[in-house]
């Protein structure tokens, strides 16, 4: 974690900030994610997504991992979740129908849920932790960007060139013909 902030305490709780904000970014991401599932308006659903992913990214910020907070930043923040609220923008249905298919089977729901927490409670409570975290590896950023774009440049731009031609082919097939029967007025 950023050393600024893992040296001193919050007043009044005794906690270090560090983890205060990571607390603070793990409820947000996971209050943003549960409403993400919930919510009827799929616009807000995907906004709500992005904020998810921000918060995430921060995580990983405080994780000292800045080339994969980027990587969050750019690939499914400036990427992902645009694409998904373009494709969402392009259809005409914002709002899902009011008895969805899984309101109907929400005991089932409710029961892996509760299996899944019980296994991850588990896990946790099982696993011998280690009093001290090891020391972090650092990697050299610079290096890693220079071997992927002077070694990987094809593929990156490969992939970039399809990901065009799938927004490209999204929006021709999301387009509306009109009747070409009937002139329009002029």
């Amino acid at each position: 974690m950023t050393n600024a902030l893992a040296g001193a305490a919050v007043p009044g709780l005794g906690w270090s900030w560090a983890d205060l904000l990571f607390l603070v970014l793990a409820a947000v991401m996971l209050g943003a994610a549960l409403t993400v599932v919930l919510n009827r308006d799929i616009i807000r659903s995907g906004l709500a997504m992005i904020v998810a992913f921000a918060a995430l990214a921060a995580i990983y910020v405080m994780l000292d991992a800045p080339l994969v907070a980027a990587a969050q930043v750019l690939v499914y923040i400036g990427a992902i979740s645009i694409l998904v609220l373009f494709a969402i923008m392009l259809t005409q249905t914002k709002m899902g129908p009011v008895r969805l298919v899984f309101h109907r089977q929400a005991w089932a729901g409710a029961l892996a849920a509760v299996v899944l927490a019980g296994i991850l409670i588990a896990v946790v409570t099982g696993t011998a932790w280690p009093d001290v975290v090891g020391h972090q590896l650092h990697t050299a950023t610079d290096a890693l960007a220079r071997m992927l774009f002077d070694n990987y440049v094809l593929p990156l731009e490969v992939v970039s060139v399809l990901l065009l031609a799938a927004v490209i082919g999204g929006v021709f097939l999301a387009r509306r013909d009109e009747p070409r029967g009937e002139e329009r007025p002029q």
